[in-house]
C-alpha cells in the first residue's frame, strides 16, 4: 500500500494511501459506521459493494486515510461508463470523446470520531492530485441541496453548479462541474436565489448561469448565479 500523504489529527499521526480491492471490507464497514450515525439518511447517496469493487478494480481512484491502523476516512473518483445519465450532458458536452475525458468525484466518508480536523478537505486535495489531466478535462459530482458541509466542500474546490434536478429515483441534486483545463471566468451580473427556491434556479441554469458560491441570509442560504464569459 503506498503512502502519498502524512499529518496530524491534532496530535494522532495518520496517513493516505492508495486503495484497492483488499481494502473492500474496511471501505463497506465504515461506510456502515457514517450512515448509521446520520440524523438525515437522504444526505449521503450510499455506493454498494458493487459499485465500490468497480472502483477497485482500476474504474478510478480511491484514497483512504489511516490512523492507529485502522481506516478513519476515504475518498473515490470513478471513471463512470458512458450512459443516458451521464452528468458530463449537464457540463454541455455531446460526444462521446468528450464524455470520456470526465471523472465523478464519488463518496467521501469520515469516522465522525475524527471529524473537526479538516480531514475530508485534505483527502480532497489529495485524491485530485492523483488526476491524470492529460486523460481527464473536467470532475462532476451531484449533492443535495441545503447538505451545508458536502456544499462548502464542493465550493471550496472550486466547483461550480451546472443544473439541478431529480436523480437517483426521484432525490433532488445539484450537479456540479470542476473544469480541470483552467478556473473560469465569470461576468459581473450576479443573481443570489434561495436554495430552496427550486424553479428560479433551474430557469437561471437553462439560461447559461452557473452557482459559484453560497452564503448564509438570516435564517436561510443562498447560492450566487454567474455567466462563464
Amino acid at each position: 500500500m503506498k503512502t502519498i500523504h502524512e499529518g496530524l489529527l491534532g496530535d494522532k499521526p495518520y496517513y493516505v494511501a492508495v486503495l484497492n480491492k483488499s481494502h473492500l471490507p474496511e471501505v463497506l464497514e465504515l461506510q456502515d459506521l457514517v450512515c448509521e450515525a446520520l440524523t438525515d439518511k437522504d444526505i449521503l447517496q450510499p455506493l454498494s459493494e458493487e459499485e465500490f469493487e468497480f472502483i477497485l478494480e482500476g474504474n478510478g481512484i480511491m484514497i483512504g486515510a489511516y490512523a492507529d491502523a485502522k481506516l478513519i476516512g476515504f475518498r473515490a473518483l470513478l471513471i463512470p461508463p458512458i450512459d443516458d445519465e451521464h452528468l458530463g450532458y449537464d457540463i454541455g458536452l455531446e460526444k462521446e470523446s468528450e464524455l470520456k475525458r470526465v471523472l465523478y468525484q464519488e463518496i467521501s466518508s469520515v469516522n465522525p470520531n475524527y471529524r473537526g480536523f479538516g480531514l475530508q478537505k485534505t483527502l480532497a486535495s489529495v485524491i485530485m492530485k492523483q488526476i491524470d489531466t492529460d486523460s481527464f478535462d473536467y470532475v462532476a459530482t451531484t449533492v443535495m441541496p441545503y447538505n451545508i458541509p458536502s456544499l462548502k466542500d464542493k465550493f471550496s474546490q472550486g466547483f461550480y453548479i451546472v443544473a439541478l434536478k431529480y436523480i437517483y429515483g426521484g432525490k433532488l441534486r445539484y450537479v456540479f462541474a470542476l473544469d480541470l483545463r483552467g478556473e473560469p471566468h465569470y461576468e459581473d451580473e450576479v443573481v443570489t436565489i434561495s436554495m430552496g427556491d427550486v424553479e428560479a434556479q433551474q430557469r437561471l441554469l437553462s439560461e447559461g448561469f452557473v452557482g459559484v458560491r453560497m452564503k448564509q441570509l438570516a435564517d436561510d442560504w443562498v447560492v450566487e448565479y454567474q455567466k462563464i464569459k
